[in-house]
């Protein structure tokens, strides 16, 4: 039975007027391409114009296409600033972004622009590094969209859901391209284990009582609360 055109994730012709911004987040491995690219290809197969855009800097499996994890593709135009997205994608019913978190600041500004066109922008990224901290315009799309989808990995040390991106070599740049042998999705748990954090102090001073913006291992801050683990340790939670 063919699905019909109106499901959700697939906006007929007549809605062109309804714009809207929908963003696929979440850590490495977690399926973000691939839903992505699920939802592109269906609004073809709804006879929409369809444009896909991804990083000029990404080029890990095609210079071209978008590309998953598991070797699902679609065609794509490579760009390097968001800007190249607003001039081509406004003759668009349907706008898809993957990598998002490698475009620049702009990229929420344009989104927002499109969908106020009248055209779906699907937008796909990690929401956090390796640092665990969030990721380049991604907090801000997540904000203004319309609808947010966060999908999750499975973590490789336990089994749980992950939503972490583990960077395994010694490499301190924010972005640096990799698959598994640079990166593994892990949990919360496994990730705070693996993971050297420095926990911030935003005590007060003794001295002067004014508050401090240093940071310190957790190993070096005996103020930080602590609870029991399961075998008995005291593990610092901040």
């Amino acid at each position: 039975m063919m699905t019909p055109y109106t499901e959700e994730h697939l906006m007929p012709e007549t809605a062109r007027c309804c714009g809207r911004i929908e963003v696929i987040c979440g850590s490495m491995f977690s399926g973000k391409t691939e839903e992505l690219i699920r939802r592109l290809k269906r609004a073809k197969f709804a006879r929409q114009r369809v444009l896909i855009f991804k990083p000029s800097i990404d080029t890990r499996y095609s210079s071209d296409d978008v590309v998953s994890h598991d070797s699902n593709s679609i065609a794509s135009t490579p760009v390097a600033t968001s800007e190249d997205i607003l001039r081509r994608g406004l003759e668009m019913d349907v706008v898809g972004i993957d990598e998002a978190q490698f475009l620049d600041d702009g990229l929420p500004r344009v989104c927002n622009a499109l969908a106020n066109a009248g055209v779906r922008v699907i937008v796909a990224g990690l929401d956090m590094d390796f640092r665990g901290q969030p990721f380049g315009p991604m907090p801000a799309l997540c904000a203004i969209a319309d609808e947010v989808s966060k999908v999750h990995a499975i973590c490789v040390r336990c089994g749980r859901l992950a939503a972490f991106s583990h960077r395994k070599v010694d490499n301190e740049r924010q972005v640096l391209i990799g698959e598994t042998a640079e990166y593994e999705p892990l949990c919360r748990t496994c990730y705070n284990k693996v993971a050297a954090r420095p926990a911030p102090i935003s005590l007060f001073d003794e001295g002067d009582g004014k508050a401090t913006s240093s940071t310190t291992p957790h190993t070096q801050n005996n103020d930080i609360p602590r609870r029991p683990d399961n075998d008995g340790t005291q593990k610092n939670y901040l």
